[in-house]
């Protein structure tokens, strides 16, 4: 067959094609272009969306699979999924999803357009402290730069939890989990998880970046649980994705209880039932009258989990891990090539697209923890992909090693025990799947 021009819009990326059975995604990871596919390109998640700018008709028509997403997600003619499309001639397109902070924004396609459902979902409202004083005693310009801060590390965690980012009210974030589902046990605990690891996001933020600014940032955070409708309502032109109903109400009250009890992290008992009995380590319990309600409520204190958590650990860690990805990539490589200096060979491009995509899918992997039926397919996908690139099981102790070693030295003194634990448990699990065990550890 005649080979095609694949273009990539926004990058200024043209690569060649000669495989009919190579799919749009197939392309561009042969072709080490970073291209989100979490579910490992089968269809079941829609991160690998692209949209056709030029040669729609040098592709195949949308099989059921296909069809069926883009009637539920209301997508145009336009949008196809990178897995399921083969071209047949020249093709320019444009990917839509760049990280994976925005995979979870994706949920709100799937909640109903013009009118609202109940749902069972969490709610967490954290609000950030002494703004007032930080608004008078700053320039406008600080303010924003604080804010955005704020927002950005404290927002991480919302969304490495599978959760939506539902608004930002000035100085206070909204989450809100389970809008697409799952056990009354999944959403809560992603809902703790996200609240805890927010709180450990602010210090890291309080200690590095705001030191020298000699401002503190404190936080309270409220989470409950409860049915809530679920819609993007509004005006005929201008609808967008709302969350009503009590359960929204009360999580508000109960975050402004962290001010008069002078705690970190308030639950509702909704929320603390709904998790398994000794998984939670509880402060104080307190029973509190919430702003219209008759009865008294009972509000847990959040500490933390009893035992290790292993997905806490990885996430709080990413970010400061992440800093600098370019320097990650590079201590990483460095120590795979003096540990194993055969290993150059598999390597035959350029080392910096190598390391965007090391980065990119570690980050990927993380973020995916909270979505675990995509997972594991994924990190299937991405073993076979290694096979073809000529990597032996040989070859797994060698990155683990180095792997670790990276992690060690990029997180210095903000490393602990526990995180390199929950790493070591990490990346043997990815790496018995990637490897094909039917039972990974």
């Amino acid at each position: 067959m005649m080979k095609q021009k694949i273009t990539y819009a926004g990058i200024n990326r043209v690569v060649e094609n000669d495989d009919d059975m190579n799919s749009l995604l197939d392309i561009s990871i042969a072709n080490q272009i970073t291209h989100l596919h979490e579910c490992g390109g089968h269809g079941r998640c829609t991160t690998c969306r692209v949209r056709i700018l030029e040669g729609i008709n040098n592709l195949n028509p949308k099989n059921q699979l296909e069809q069926e997403t883009s009637y539920a997600r209301k997508w145009d003619p336009s949008i196809r999924l990178a897995c399921q499309s083969y071209p047949k001639g020249d093709v320019t397109l444009q990917r839509l999803i760049w990280s994976m902070g925005e995979v979870n924004q994706l949920q709100k396609e799937l909640s109903p357009v013009g009118k609202a459902e109940e749902r069972p979902i969490a709610i967490l409202f954290c609000d950030l402290r002494n703004y007032t004083n930080l608004s008078s005693n700053n320039l406008n310009y600080d303010i924003a730069f604080l804010l955005n801060k704020f927002y950005t590390a404290l927002g991480d965690p919302i969304l490495m939890n599978n959760g939506i980012i539902y608004q930002y009210v000035g100085d206070e974030i909204i989450g809100v989990f389970g809008t697409t589902g799952g056990t009354r046990d999944k959403i809560c605990t992603d809902a703790i998880r996200a609240g805890l690891g927010m709180h450990y996001a602010l210090t890291h933020l309080n200690n590095t970046e705001l030191k020298d600014l000699d401002i503190k940032l404190n936080s309270g955070i409220g989470i409950n649980f409860g049915k809530a409708y679920i819609g993007h309502l509004g005006h005929p032109t201008h609808k967008q994705f709302s969350v009503i109903g009590d359960p929204v109400n009360v999580a508000s009250r109960i975050q402004e209880q962290t001010k008069v009890t002078q705690s970190k992290i308030l639950i509702s008992k909704t929320v603390y039932n709904s998790i398994p009995k000794d998984t939670l380590e509880i402060g104080e319990t307190y029973m509190k009258e919430l702003k219209g309600k008759e009865e008294p409520a009972e509000l847990f204190e959040l500490l933390g989990f009893k035992e290790m958590d292993m997905q806490l650990e990885l996430q709080a860690s990413l970010p400061i891990m992440m800093e600098n990805p370019e320097e990650f990539a590079s201590i990483f490589y460095e120590k795979v090539f003096e540990i194993a200096p055969e290993a150059k060979s598999l390597f035959r491009n350029n080392m910096t697209d190598q390391g965007r995509l090391l980065t990119h899918m570690l980050g990927g992997i993380i973020y995916s923890l909270s979505r675990p039926e995509h997972l594991v397919t994924g990190l299937q996908r991405l073993g076979e992909n290694h096979v073809k690139y000529g990597v032996q099981a040989a070859h797994y102790p060698v990155v683990k090693e180095a792997m670790l070693y990276t992690i060690d030295k990029t997180l210095g003194e903000n490393n602990t025990k526990r995180c390199m634990t929950a790493w070591n448990s990490a990346l043997d699990f990815v790496m018995d799947v990637m490897k094909g065990k039917e039972n990974p550890s």
